[in-house]
């Protein structure tokens, strides 16, 4: 299966680290903004669920910032916890990145998911045996931060290189693809920066993975 179209993001490495909270820091005028508009089956998504995704990337972290159109009701859970991780966080709204390291074993990669609530989901992967196999043990240290305004969700978090086992140098491309939840269901929303293209909602593709490139 061949990529999608338009299916690269350039990383911008920046030089000073920053805390996951400071949402505004300056640095975050340097990324590359995608704007993702589409469901994971290529159609248009309404204008109150799209969103914004920047990345960044230092010697110790990888960074990601959400900004995302609220035109509903949040779906999150009445009593969040942020000590661990939240188990189902998937069934809420909930922004994704998925990142495959090695570009040539794409279907072993890792999920981080952040709520507007701070809450937060880690897992390893690996779906080479053609069954994918979830490690909910893995602990990776992501740090999140939410912000919920008047139409308006901004989600940030980090993620420290050893949670990969490797930190990518300048030129190097990983694969990965960028999601949101979003609404209840019967009408709920699958948003995708590389739409998997499936019958039904379905973000685990790594076939359609689009390419991280590390840039300084």
């Amino acid at each position: 299966m061949s990529r999608n179209i338009n299916s690269s993001l350039k990383i911008k490495k920046i030089e000073t680290d920053f805390g996951v909270s400071d949402v505004s820091n300056l640095a975050w005028k340097a990324a590359e903004r995608i704007c993702v508009d589409s469901y994971w089956s290529g159609m248009k998504a309404p204008t109150g669920r799209q969103f914004r995704a920047d990345l960044l990337w230092s010697d110790t972290n990888l960074y990601a910032r959400f900004e995302a159109d609220q035109a509903e009701e949040i779906v999150t859970s009445a009593r969040p916890q942020l000590e661990e991780k939240s188990m189902n966080l998937w069934d809420r709204d909930v922004c994704e990145i998925f990142v495959a390291p090695d570009k040539a074993q794409p279907r072993k990669y890792f999920e981080f998911e952040a709520a507007p609530t701070g809450e937060w989901l880690d897992v390893a992967l690996d779906s080479t045996s053609g069954e994918r196999v979830s490690d909910w043990g893995y602990a990776s240290g992501m740090k999140t931060a939410a912000k919920v305004e008047d139409g308006r969700v901004v989600i940030a978090l980090t993620i420290p290189w050893e949670a990969f086992g490797r930190r990518p140098e300048p030129g190097d491309v990983w694969l990965g693809n960028i999601l949101r939840c979003v609404g209840k269901d019967p009408g709920r929303g699958y948003l995708a920066w590389q739409p998997t293209m499936t019958e039904q909602p379905n973000f685990h593709v790594p076939e359609r993975f689009g390419e991280f490139h590390f840039v300084r």
